[in-house]
Formats: C-alpha cells, sequence, structure tokens
C-alpha cells in the first residue's frame, strides 16, 4: 500500500501504484470538494483495481466523506480519529475501510467502530505521526488481541523492514516515504535531493511545524528552521526565530516558517526551510525512479 503522502500524492500516483498490484492512496484531506469528486471519478474510471481515498479526522471531513462515497471510492482510510457514524456510512456504502491507529487503545475503538482492517503505524513514520510506539512493539501486541488485518506502516522501505514487519504480525505493508521519490509524485526538487541523501539519524520527530495543524507530531527532515529553533532553547510558539516569516510561496500564497505545508513542485522561494517529512525508511531511498519500479521491489519481498 503506498501511503497518502499529501499533495506528493498525485491521482497519477494512485494510478501508477494501482495498476501495479500495489493499492495506492490519494490524500484528500484538504482538497477542494468539487475539485475531489472529480479525482475519484477519473481515478475509477482509469483503474480496474482498487484504490484508496485517506481522510484525516483532525479536521472535519464529513462532506468529502459523502463526496468519495458518492463517486464510489472502493477503499476509505481514516486517520487521526475513529468516528463510528463515518465508518458506518462508509460501510453501508459498499467501501473497504481502514483505520490507522497509533496504539492499543485506538485499536479497540477502531474495531468497536467496524473498521475491516487496522492501519499500524510506528513511531518510524514519516509526516504526522499518531504512533506513541515502535512498530514491531505494537503489531505484537496487537497480533494477539485482535481478528482483523494489520497493515504495517512506518519504517518500511526494503526486504528486511518488510521481513521483521512480517515476522511482528503484519499481514500488508503501507510505504509513504519511498514513494516521494517517485516519478509520478509532486516533490520539489530541493525536497527531493534531501530525500536522496539524508539517512534515518537525519530524520526527527518533532512538533515544531505546527501552523495550521497545532499539537500533531510529525517526523521531518532536520533543516536550518528545526536547528535554529533548538539553539534558541526550543522555545515555545510566539517567541521562536523568525516565526512569522514568510519563506516560501505555493499556490500564490505564503508559507510562513513553522508552518506544516509540504513542498510541491509549484513551490517557489527558501524550499529548504519548509517541513521535509520523512521517516526513518529515508535510508532507502536512493534513486528517482517510476512508481511500477517501486511497488516491484517491494512487492519481490513478500
Amino acid at each position: 500500500m503506498q501511503a497518502p503522502i499529501g499533495p506528493a500524492a498525485t491521482p497519477e500516483l494512485v494510478v501508477a501504484v494501482s495498476n501495479a498490484g500495489g493499492l495506492g492512496t490519494l490524500a484528500a484531506s484538504w482538497t477542494p470538494i468539487r475539485r475531489l469528486r472529480e479525482q475519484v471519478r477519473e481515478l475509477s474510471a482509469a483503474l480496474g483495481a482498487p484504490f484508496c481515498v485517506n481522510l484525516v479526522l483532525a479536521f472535519e471531513q464529513r462532506e468529502r466523506l459523502v463526496g468519495v462515497l458518492a463517486e464510489g471510492a472502493p477503499v476509505v482510510s481514516f486517520s487521526w480519529g475513529s468516528d463510528p457514524e463515518m465508518i458506518g456510512r462508509a460501510r453501508d456504502a459498499g467501501a473497504y475501510v481502514l483505520v490507522q491507529v497509533g496504539d492499543a487503545t485506538e485499536a479497540a475503538q477502531a474495531i468497536g467502530a467496524r473498521a475491516n482492517a487496522l492501519i499500524v503505524q510506528g513511531l518510524e513514520a514519516g509526516g504526522h505521526v499518531q504512533a506513541s510506539r515502535p512498530l514491531t512493539q505494537l503489531l505484537r501486541q496487537l497480533g494477539s488481541e485482535v481478528r482483523v488485518p494489520l497493515i504495517a506502516a512506518g519504517g518500511i522501505a526494503d526486504a528486511a523492514s518488510i521481513r521483521e514487519a512480517q515476522d511482528a504480525g503484519a499481514d500488508a505493508v503501507a510505504c509513504g516515504t519511498v514513494f516521494l521519490a517517485a516519478e509520478e509524485a509532486d516533490v520539489h526538487p530541493t525536497y527531493l535531493d534531501r530525500l536522496l541523501r539524508s539517512g534515518s539519524r537525519d530524520t526527527i520527530l518533532t512538533t515544531v511545524f505546527d501552523g495550521g495543524w497545532p499539537d500533531a507530531p510529525h517526523r521531518v527532515i532536520r533543516n536550518e528552521t528545526v536547528d535554529r529553533w533548538e539553539q534558541a532553547g526550543r522555545p515555545d510558539p510566539g517567541r521562536r526565530p523568525g516565526e512569522g516569516d514568510a519563506v516560501a510561496w505555493r499556490n500564490g500564497e505564503p508559507v510562513l516558517r513553522y508552518d506544516e505545508a509540504q513542498p510541491s513542485r509549484e513551490t517557489t522561494g527558501d524550499v529548504e526551510l519548509m517541513a521535509l517529512y520523512a521517516g526513518t525508511s529515508v535510508r532507502a531511498v536512493d534513486r528517482r525512479e517510476p512508481a511500477a519500479s517501486i511497488v516491484a521491489r517491494l512487492s519481490s519481498s513478500l
């Protein structure tokens, strides 16, 4: 499974992954409703294989859910929350429902709400991280407690990490960081360069990029923004160095230092100062290549 990776998860990437035998995921949480419905229609027409639409429940998503279900999305995933009414609506519409969880309590809530399967996220994941424990620890616990399929997410990008997840009880794997380097992904060249040059130790789990999504831990590649904040003693919002400065522009809008915005191709300005999301699996990202090649390499390990 290709994890939702923000604006990098273009419809082209979803098509490429699903056509190659994986499960592509459209990150839909901030897409305008009309455009989102068009995208789901286009994906349905282009694919003879399933695809997934992800919605982040830290934000209001009911209208988007109604729209994607009306367009026939076959798989829906929810992260950062478990809403029984929304899960029930998706299942009643015939969708297969995945819920991302970061601990045993969230897993129990998702199963109680009738999730078909769980995406088990570990601390190793890139982007926004709801996990509280390393992936294999949580997989082993849930494997003995639940009876639904478990999809492992966080730090997975090669044969060794796939085998480790399987040994811990995973039925499938979700990979995000490795697909940032796919040719079909919408990733700024500066961001891509940092991905290709970074290792696991270059990532940090922090809360510093909180503009637009406060109090949500996230894993990023360390950069000057992180370094300056740490050197200043990790001050609270409102007292951070350079806070309020426009460091880049995306879609004609300024990106302020500490915003949660992710650099896409059309972003201009000092992109390296933005949130460069990546999991510990960035260690295995060493080239740009077609998504189909990534799927083939990963699936050969299953």
